[in-house]
């Protein structure tokens, strides 16, 4: 299951998310989405992993706890949706 991770503080990174949802079980990837300049994190992540009960509980006990300061919001990924090209539009 992929699982969206958001208001997370900037100092947050990636083996943090790792090991804030590894204690729920296995995990394929974990990702902090960084701004592709800066290399700052954007607030936002993206966890993904292989055991759909897993995923539910730890999407479950872990949306609202606080984090670095900030309570977080965790939720199922939403398929990303297709954007409409230029072209389309005429």
């Amino acid at each position: 299951m992929n699982i969206f991770v958001s208001n997370l503080g900037y100092s947050f990174s990636t083996e943090d998310l790792t090991a804030l949802f590894a204690t729920y079980g296995s995990i394929d990837t974990a990702r902090v989405i960084t701004d592709k300049f800066t290399k700052q994190s954007r607030g936002f992540g993206f966890v993904e992993m292989p055991d759909e009960a897993a995923a539910t509980k730890a999407i479950k006990e872990l949306n609202g706890t606080m984090q670095d300061g900030r309570p977080i919001k965790v939720m199922e990924a939403r398929p990303k949706e297709e954007k409409s090209s230029f072209s389309n539009r005429w």
